[in-house]
C-alpha cells in the first residue's frame, strides 16, 4: 500500500508540473526540453560525528580526487560560515569539521577584510583542476556589513552594480582541511549591461572552462532575467587589487517575459571529443537544469527535475517523498555523473514535511545530495 501510495503521488506531482499553463513563456532563443521528468532521489548528509548537517545553508559544490566540496553562505549557523565542507559522495558523509578560514595578510590589508571576516555571503565554489589546493568563490549580499573607509568607497565605488561590489576569492586549503583565503578582487560589470541593484540577487553560480574562463551566473538583472558573465584568470589577475572587469560572452540564456527565474549553480562539462563544453545550470524555481552552449552555437536545453527525499519511517512513510521545494544550488560533474546539493529555503523548507519522522531535519535546515547520469543526448 505505502509503494502504491507514493507511486500515485509521484504521478500527481509529475502531471501537475508538466500541465502548468501559468509558466511564463521565454522571450528570447528557443529552448529545447526533456520529454518528461528526471526524478533524483536524495540522501540527507550526514556529519562525520553522526546526524545530519544542520543550517549550513549549502552554496556551490566542486570536486577534488572524487570527493565534493560545498561552502556555506552568510545566513548560516555561525560554526559552518567561511568553512570548505568535504562530503564523501558515496555515502553523503561529511569528514570532521575544519576551523573557519584564515585570511593572508594581503586579504587582512584589503578594503574588504572586515566583510570577509565577519558573515560573508559566499555563493559558488569552484576547484581549480590546474592548482591543487585551489578554490575560488564569490560573494553576494554585503548589506549586514559595515561601509568602508572613505577612502576604499571611493576607490570602488564604480561597481556597476550594487554599492559594495561582488568579491572574487581565492582560498588555498592545506592539508589539515582547514583553508586560507589568500587574494581578494572586486568585480565591475560594465553599464551597459544593466545589471542593476539587486544586493540578494547577484552571483550565485561559477564554472571554469576552457582557456581558464571563469563563468559567472546572475540572478537577475534590470529586465529581471539571469544573465552569464565571465572573467579570464590568467596568470597575472591575482597580481592586481583593481576592478576586474567582467565581459559578456553572449551566450544563449533563456529570457522570460514574467516571473523569477535565476540560476543559482553553474558547472562546466566538455564531452569526450568535442571541441568546446557546456554550462549545466541550476535553473532553482524552476526544477531545470539548463544545458548551455559556450560556443553559443546551440540552443540551450531544459531538462525538468524532480526532487525527492528519504520518508524516515519505513513503517509509517513513503521510502521517498516527492519534495515540494528543494532549492539546488550547486553542481558538480565527477565523470559521468551529475551531483547536486540543495541550499534549504528557510520559507519554503517546511513545505516539503510529509512525514513527521523527517520533521527536525526540516526544522533544522538540514540539506541535501542528489545525483543523476549524465545523457549524452543532451549535448548534441
Amino acid at each position: 500500500m505505502k509503494s502504491a501510495w507514493f507511486l500515485s503521488l509521484l504521478a500527481a506531482g509529475l502531471l501537475s508540473a508538466c500541465s502548468n499553463d501559468k509558466q511564463p513563456t521565454e522571450t528570447t532563443n528557443e529552448l529545447k526540453s526533456a520529454p518528461q521528468e528526471h526524478v533524483l532521489a536524495g540522501a540527507w548528509i550526514m556529519e562525520a560525528a553522526g546526524g545530519v548537517m544542520l543550517d549550513p545553508q549549502t552554496s556551490g559544490l566542486t570536486h577534488v580526487d572524487g570527493m565534493l566540496y560545498t561552502i556555506s553562505d552568510g545566513s548560516a549557523k555561525e560554526y559552518q560560515r567561511r568553512r570548505l565542507h568535504r562530503i564523501d559522495p558515496a555515502s553523503a558523509t561529511l569528514a570532521p569539521r575544519p576551523d573557519d578560514m584564515g585570511m593572508a595578510s594581503r586579504v587582512r590589508r584589503s578594503c574588504f577584510s572586515q566583510y570577509l571576516a565577519d558573515e560573508p555571503d559566499l555563493e559558488a565554489l569552484v576547484a581549480d583542476p590546474e592548482q591543487p589546493n585551489v578554490f575560488y568563490t564569490v560573494t553576494e549580499d554585503a548589506t549586514r556589513t559595515g561601509a568602508m573607509s572613505d577612502r576604499c568607497q571611493q576607490r570602488y565605488e564604480a561597481t556597476g552594480s550594487t554599492d559594495y561590489p561582488t568579491l572574487l576569492v581565492r582560498i588555498e586549503k592545506h592539508d589539515s582541511g582547514n583553508a586560507t583565503m589568500t587574494h581578494v578582487r572586486p568585480l565591475q560589470f560594465p553599464l551597459e549591461y544593466a545589471v542593476g541593484d539587486f544586493p540578494n540577487d547577484g552571483i550565485e553560480g561559477m564554472a571554469l572552462g576552457q582557456n581558464r574562463t571563469m563563468y559567472l551566473a546572475l540572478e537577475r538583472d534590470n529586465a529581471g532575467n539571469p544573465r552569464v558573465f565571465s572573467v579570464t584568470l590568467d596568470d597575472s589577475f591575482w597580481d592586481s587589487t583593481d576592478f576586474a572587469v567582467v565581459t559578456d560572452p553572449g551566450l544563449q540564456v533563456p529570457a522570460f517575459d514574467s516571473g523569477r527565474h535565476p540560476i543559482n549553480g553553474l558547472e562546466y562539462y566538455k564531452p569526450a571529443g568535442a571541441a568546446s563544453g557546456f554550462l549545466l545550470a541550476a535553473a532553482r524555481n524552476d526544477n531545470e537544469l539548463w544545458v548551455i552552449d559556450t560556443a553559443a552555437e546551440k540552443p540551450t536545453r531544459k531538462i525538468a527535475l524532480q526532487f525527492t527525499a528519504p520518508g524516515g519511517d519505513p513503517e509509517n512513510c513513503a521510502a521517498q517523498e516527492v519534495m515540494d521545494n528543494a532549492s539546488i544550488e550547486g553542481l558538480a560533474v565527477i565523470g559521468d555523473t551529475l551531483w547536486l546539493v540543495n541550499d534549504p529555503w528557510k520559507v519554503n523548507y517546511m513545505k516539503n514535511l510529509q512525514c513527521e519522522a523527517n520533521r527536525s531535519r526540516y526544522e533544522g535546515m538540514a540539506p541535501l545530495l542528489f545525483s543523476m547520469p549524465l545523457d549524452a543526448s543532451w549535448f548534441n
